[in-house]
This record gives C-alpha cells, sequence and structure tokens, in this order.
C-alpha cells in the first residue's frame, strides 16, 4: 500500500507541478473614456471615428488565466497551445515564457494566432471580437508525452471552443487525455458554455463526456455548462422560462446533486461545479476510485472520498470584474489538491481565488501568493446565501461550508 510519503517522494521526482493546455488567445483591450452614453449604438455609428486611449494586451483563455494564477499561487507551470507565427502569437508567446515554461507551445505556421477584441465602454455590456484561429487546430498530436511526463497534473480547458476537441464525437478530446494519463499525469478539465446556435453547440456532449470522464480526474465545469451537456432540452426550456437570464439561481440543489451523479458515474473522480455567487459544489467518488490516482496525487482518498460540499460565495467588498472568476477558482482549487490539502480546505482555497479575482479588472493580477491565500481562508469573511435551506444541507460552523444530506461532516440543518 501506497503511504502519503511515497506520494511525496513520487511528486518530488517531477520537474515541473501542472501542464495547464487548451485554448489560448490574445486579448486587446482598448480603453474607453468616461462618456454619458448608455447604449452601444451611441459609440459606434457607420463612418464615425471614436476616440480611444491606450490598449492592453493580455493573454487570455484558460492556458493563460488558470496556468498565471497557478504560477501566481507558487506552482512550477508549463503551458500547452497552439499558436501562429505572426506578430499577434509572438507577442502572446512573449508573455507565457515570462511567466512559466512554454516549451509545450506549438508554432502552427502560416495560420492566425487567436485573439479577442474586448469592447468595454464604461456602463455598457461588453462585446468581443474573437478569431478561434490556431485553437481550432489543436490536435492530440501538438501533445509531448515526455513534456507531460515531466509534470505532476494536467489540466485541459475550454474545448467547445477548439473545433477539432468537439468534432468527431470527441475522439481527439479522448486521445488528449489518454496520452496525459498515459505520461502518468492525474488530470482535470474545464469546460466552457457553447452557443447552442453554434456548431459546438449542436454535436451531442453526453457522448463526448462518456468517451472522456474515465480518463479525467477532476471534472470542474460551471452548473449551466453541465445542465447543457446532458439535459440541453431542460437548459433551454428554462431559459426560455426565465427570459434568457442566468440559471445559477433557479438549479435546486437535487438537479447539482444528479447531474454530478451522472458525471461521477461516467468516470470522473471528483465533480466540481461552479456557480457563481452561489458558490463552489463538489461531489467525490468512492475511496476504491480515489486511490487508482496516480503516484504524484498527494490527496488524502478517505477524507476526499463519498463526500457533498458546497462553498458559498464571498460578499465581494469591491467589485472590479468576473473575468476569469472560473479559471481563478479553478486554479485555487488544484493548488490545494496537488498540496494535498483537505477537501475543505480545498474548497475554501477556491472561493478565495475566485474573491481575489473578483476584486480587479482583468483575469489574473488579483491573486495573492499562496501563504497570502492561507491566511485569508482563515479569515471570517461575510458570505453569500446559496440557498439550501430545507434541502437536506447541514451547516458546519468549522469549517464554514454546507454538507450535503449523506456526507459524513456534522452539521446543523438551517
Amino acid at each position: 500500500m501506497q503511504t502519503s510519503s511515497d506520494r511525496e517522494a513520487a511528486a518530488a521526482a517531477k520537474a515541473f507541478d501542472v501542464m495547464v493546455a487548451g485554448h489560448l488567445c490574445l486579448d486587446i483591450i482598448p480603453t474607453f473614456p468616461e462618456n454619458t452614453a448608455r447604449h452601444i449604438e451611441q459609440i459606434f455609428r457607420p463612418g464615425k471615428l471614436v476616440n480611444v486611449g491606450p490598449a492592453t494586451l493580455s493573454t487570455g483563455g484558460p492556458v493563460s488565466n488558470t496556468g498565471l494564477n497557478l504560477k501566481t499561487l507558487g506552482n512550477n507551470v508549463r503551458f500547452c497551445a497552439r499558436c501562429g507565427e505572426d506578430e499577434l502569437g509572438q507577442i502572446t508567446l512573449g508573455i507565457l515564457r515570462r511567466s512559466g515554461n512554454a516549451d509545450g507551445i506549438q508554432i502552427a505556421r502560416a495560420m492566425a494566432s487567436s485573439y479577442t477584441l474586448v469592447i468595454a465602454p464604461p456602463g455598457i455590456d461588453r462585446i468581443f471580437l474573437h478569431n478561434p484561429g490556431t485553437n481550432n487546430s489543436f490536435g492530440p498530436e501538438d501533445l509531448s508525452p515526455a513534456l507531460i511526463g515531466e509534470c505532476r497534473h494536467f489540466h485541459f480547458g475550454y474545448p467547445p471552443l477548439m473545433r477539432r476537441m468537439y468534432e468527431s464525437a470527441g475522439q481527439e478530446l479522448q486521445r488528449v487525455f489518454r496520452i496525459a494519463k498515459d505520461a502518468g499525469a492525474t488530470t482535470s478539465l474545464d469546460m466552457s458554455l457553447p452557443d447552442p446556435s453554434s456548431p459546438s453547440g449542436q454535436v451531442n456532449w453526453r457522448e463526448i463526456l462518456e468517451k472522456v470522464l474515465p480518463h479525467v480526474d477532476l471534472f470542474l465545469p460551471s452548473i449551466e455548462e453541465t445542465l447543457f451537456f446532458l439535459r440541453p432540452e431542460d437548459f433551454l426550456s428554462m431559459k426560455a422560462h426565465h427570459q434568457g437570464a442566468e440559471l445559477i439561481d433557479f438549479i435546486s440543489p437535487a438537479q447539482y446533486s444528479g447531474l454530478a451523479n451522472e458525471c461521477l458515474g461516467m468516470g470522473a473522480k471528483v465533480v466540481a461545479l461552479k456557480s457563481g455567487h452561489r458558490g463552489f459544489y463538489v461531489k467525490t467518488a468512492s475511496q476504491q476510485k480515489l486511490r487508482t490516482l496516480n503516484q504524484s496525487s498527494p490527496l488524502d482518498a478517505a477524507n476526499w472520498a463519498d463526500r457533498e460540499l458546497w462553498a458559498a460565495a464571498f460578499v465581494v467588498d469591491r467589485f472590479g470584474s468576473a473575468t476569469g472568476s472560473g479559471d481563478s477558482a479553478i486554479a485555487g482549487f488544484l493548488s490545494a489538491f496537488l498540496r494535498g490539502l483537505n477537501l475543505e480546505r480545498a474548497l475554501r482555497c477556491a472561493t478565495c481565488l475566485g474573491l481575489q479575482n473578483l476584486r480587479v479588472m482583468d483575469a489574473v493580477s488579483g491573486a495573492r501568493s499562496w501563504d497570502e491565500t492561507l491566511q485569508m481562508m482563515d479569515q471570517p469573511l461575510p458570505l453569500i446565501d446559496p440557498h439550501l435551506s430545507g434541502s437536506g444541507w447541514r451547516w458546519n460552523e468549522q469549517h464554514q461550508l454546507w454538507a450535503g444530506p449523506a456526507d459524513p461532516l456534522d452539521g446543523t440543518a438551517r
């Protein structure tokens, strides 16, 4: 039987803590002066010259957002994605090289790099002009088993925004995770919500997940994404009923459990459902299944097994932007996982990183160091009520979170 010291020794033998792979783009964000306009058509009209301020250039997507936050938290990070050899690609590559190891970035010649033009006048909803570029051509051949083998963990983000990952019923996404597993890494998968009318919104995501989740240890989508992937008819009918509003407030705790159970049944070991202002929900597999994780994982299977917990989100004392908040929460959760924290602390770490992100305008500058984050985790910060009363969930004062109906953690009904 493998001991915790055996796992620590195996982890120490790896040169990198995590490879972050998947969607990557360059965000171009012009600054707009303060104005009285409240509708986009008041600013943009045919033939009009619009004066703007300096533009900010930053990398975007989970490779950048989750990867850079993991780096700030003290992890040794290796990036893996595709970009072109054009000037946008060179800027993207340069930013990542200054922040981590970019050996896994593949240069696609004669292809345009991905970029997003972010139009965000003050007081007006943002508009994104996005070119997926080289993300659409990313495939299993862009992975190096040798480079992954030097990493304890492999994280992949946003396959719905990468054409080859959802075409052919997800066969190439399945190959990506098989390669990572064969290289000896634990694995995690983050998702994005497709436009239902787009090509990625028309594929059978249940079929894709049935192929992929047997090779995924930690599945980390949002609750809305999971509802869309597994029950698209319910998602669309609820969207219509609530006039296009976010569905987070209208999905019951019982629906969370049902969706998580389906994902666990497909093969995932840990299912965490990001839920915005309602917090971070998690449900886990049996101890027997968790013990199958690779040797480089310091996870305490006894603590993490057969759990169902819900960490409420923190009240935001000063709001900047929600850009990348889910990516940040994942960075917190993965950092706790890689450091062997118990599940209760891992959830607290995820919500702390979410709060850090919400305090700033961009996706990465809010993240604090690991020591600062540990201090923040122990502070009695006010929480947003996730409205779990009467659903069998119990409040645990010590850990400041909710325990599910069958979770062994003590708690009181509210």
